[in-house]
């Protein structure tokens, strides 16, 4: 034990702080360190000192009992029992000792600096749910009750975990840091504490209902409201519907994907939908009028103008998905598909071997008409 005054040996005054009595042990810590001055006994001793300083100046009750007793206060338990009531510090090199030292030193290049202390209340974890809705659900919107496999706050110690549901004690293994220090060789190896799994309280008498853990399995009934246009992959959050935290600890949420399944007769782009309606030929021909359900259950009234056109494709404005968060909709488009007649009557192959012979050279169709043309042309040329 040194009789030299500590806060001459770090080299600051009686009223710093305790920021300025770690920034001053540690630049001389490093400046006398062991591997820094091989074989040099001054510079061991100096480290001693400085050390020994350290462990009395940052500790509060050690830092008053020296300003008011000096040395004194620590005469009889330097090293070991003997009285002391603030505990002594060993001088080796062992564990409790430089690993200490190298642990405070360079615990800011080797993950940030140490813990204060073990984070007790602990956030509960978010859940994906996927779900799968029809085209027309989608339109409307809808509210979908869903049920999950979760956890949920132990109502009887309310999360503690403990049987009189007050906080538990602080663990005496890490002392409330919920992480331990083991020396392995040189190095000083920081891992979770075994004995609270890295909670910093210990639960000795744990609660009947969760058996100690703070939360209890169960299933959980959610309802969850689909808005009316909602887009396939779409991601939902419900907050609070994840797993429960735990000794105080917020639930964490629930993420809903959506998922639309495909449809019998619309496809979907953006607020657009797109449909392909067989047209038989003398609708397409003549023109004529046809009914076609719309997305929303209307039966849709689709006009055919005369000559139309196979792939031809008529815009229904307003006929569409909705669209989020608006009033408006978007457009309905159908595509034509002409059909061709098969397995004629011998009266319908009359009609039309009629209807050939009276349209060779009249311009009724000015398509082929117009490719023949060109045919023509190329033969000319």
């Amino acid at each position: 034990m040194t009789n030299r005054d500590y806060y001459e040996i770090l080299g600051v005054n009686k009223t710093a702080n305790a920021d300025e009595i770690k920034k001053s042990f540690r630049k001389l810590a490093m400046q006398y360190h062991p591997d820094r001055n091989p074989n040099n006994k001054e510079a061991e001793t100096k480290f001693k000192e400085i050390n020994e300083a350290y462990e009395i100046l940052k500790d509060e009750q050690k830092r008053a009992a020296y300003d008011r007793y000096g040395h004194q206060a620590f005469a009889n338990g330097m090293g070991g029992a003997g009285g002391n009531p603030f505990g002594g510090f060993d001088f080796n090199f062992g564990a409790g000792g430089f690993s200490d030292i190298f642990s405070q030193v360079f615990s800011d290049f080797m993950g940030g600096g140490q813990r204060s202390g073990a984070d007790y209340a602990q956030d509960g974890a978010d859940i994906r749910y996927n779900m799968e809705i029809s085209l027309e659900e989608a339109f409307s919107g809808v509210e979908k009750e869903i049920k999950i496999p979760s956890s949920e706050t132990c109502k009887k110690c309310n999360g503690h975990g403990t049987k009189d549901g007050k906080e538990a004690p602080i663990c005496p293994h890490c002392r409330g840091r919920g992480r331990v220090q083991i020396q392995k060789g040189f190095f000083v190896v920081e891992q979770t504490c075994p004995n609270c799994k890295g909670s910093g309280r210990l639960v000795t008498d744990p609660c009947d209902e969760c058996k100690g853990k703070g939360f209890v399995n169960q299933e959980k009934v959610i309802k969850v409201k689909i808005p009316a246009g909602v887009e396939d992959d779409t991601r939902m959050r419900v907050a609070g519907g994840g797993e429960a935290g735990v000794r105080g600890g917020i639930n964490g949420d629930l993420y809903v994907f959506i998922n639309i399944k495909e449809h019998q007769l619309y496809t979907r782009d953006g607020a657009n939908l797109y449909t392909r309606v067989p047209v038989s030929m003398c609708c397409a021909a003549l023109g004529g009028k046809m009914e076609i359900p719309a997305i929303d259950g209307e039966k849709l009234e689709l006009s055919i103008n005369a000559g139309s056109q196979n792939d031809q494709v008529v815009r229904l404005k307003g006929k569409g998905m909705t669209m989020m968060r608006s009033k408006g909709r978007g457009d309905l488009f159908v595509k034509l598909r002409v059909e061709i007649p098969v397995n004629l009557s011998a009266k319908q192959k009359e009609l039309l071997e009629e209807f050939r012979a009276i349209s060779k050279d009249d311009n009724c169709q000015p398509e082929s008409k117009s490719f023949f043309d060109k045919i023509k042309d190329l033969f000319v040329a």
